[in-house]
């Protein structure tokens, strides 16, 4: 269905685990990780933990490795492809990073199934380090958002996106989550939305204190089988919808058509 935009966050939700995490604890760096936790942000205690791994000899090959080995529940991947096939168009919200992102994406095959994947940028320079930059610059430009972490607020995108959907003619949007920065951009969906927490999770949490802020339609879920089967049922459910209105609008339009049609002055024969 061409009118629906399904906008997945990442860790916990696309594969079962933070993709950071897994990263600093498979690469044997988890002490210093929590050990400098508490010191700065998150997005920047990665970017920490890739000078820490690079000056153990850690190379962009080995977190490769790793990062192709993240556990992922078998159905997500034929759910996102399933969505992908039936004309939704997919997009990936993350305080992940790029490289993480695309790396795993590639490896399920299914980097294709999306048209964007909004995170937080990274490079690798000459000496093979990889680099993560905030997706915001909070020293020189910070979002305002108190509910959501210095480096993004993915209202913002989430807002975004929006703008972009009412210019194509795209109408309804699908969120699925399962993290505090989830909840933020779940208060921007509107009537006809769905946000899809995942169960005893903390967007799940939140949502469930601050059901009276939220406008968009809430479906929990808890693993990759359940996930499949509400997504699926939600697209179904618009698809039949918007199926509808549509036959409901071209009836209208007949019928306002055979209106004019007999209205509309007609000539008087001429007797002979």
């Amino acid at each position: 269905m061409a009118g629906i935009v399904v906008v997945f966050d990442f860790d916990k939700t696309i594969i079962d685990v933070d993709s950071d995490n897994w990263v600093v604890d498979e690469l044997g760096v988890t002490d210093l990780f929590n050990q400098l936790l508490p010191t700065m942000p998150w997005n920047s205690l990665m970017d920490r933990m890739m000078t820490e791994l690079h000056a153990r000899g850690t190379t962009i090959e080995d977190m490769e490795k790793v990062l192709k080995r993240v556990p992922i529940h078998p159905r997500i991947v034929q759910a996102i492809k399933s969505a992908h096939a039936l004309g939704c168009d997919l997009r990936v919200v993350s305080d992940a990073n790029v490289f993480f992102i695309e790396t795993i994406l590639k490896h399920l095959g299914i980097r294709d199934c999306f048209s964007e994947v909004n995170t937080n940028p990274c490079y690798v320079d000459e000496e093979g380090r990889l680099h993560i930059l905030p997706y915001v610059d909070f020293q020189t430009s910070p979002h305002g958002c108190n509910l959501c972490p210095p480096n993004m607020c993915k209202s913002m995108i989430i807002k975004r996106i929006q703008a972009t959907m009412a210019k194509e003619g795209k109408k309804r949007m699908i969120y699925l989550g399962d993290g505090i920065g989830d909840f933020c951009p779940s208060l921007k969906l509107g009537e006809g939305d769905f946000v899809m927490p995942r169960k005893d999770y903390p967007a799940w949490n939140l949502i469930n204190e601050n059901r009276t802020l939220l406008k968009a339609a809430v479906h929990e879920w808890t693993d990759g089988e359940e996930l499949e089967h509400i997504l699926l049922q939600l697209i179904n459910t618009i698809t039949v919808e918007e199926s509808q209105m549509l036959s409901v609008e071209c009836k209208f339009q007949t019928m306002s058509k055979a209106a004019h049609e007999a209205l509309r002055p007609r000539a008087l024969p001429v007797p002979y």
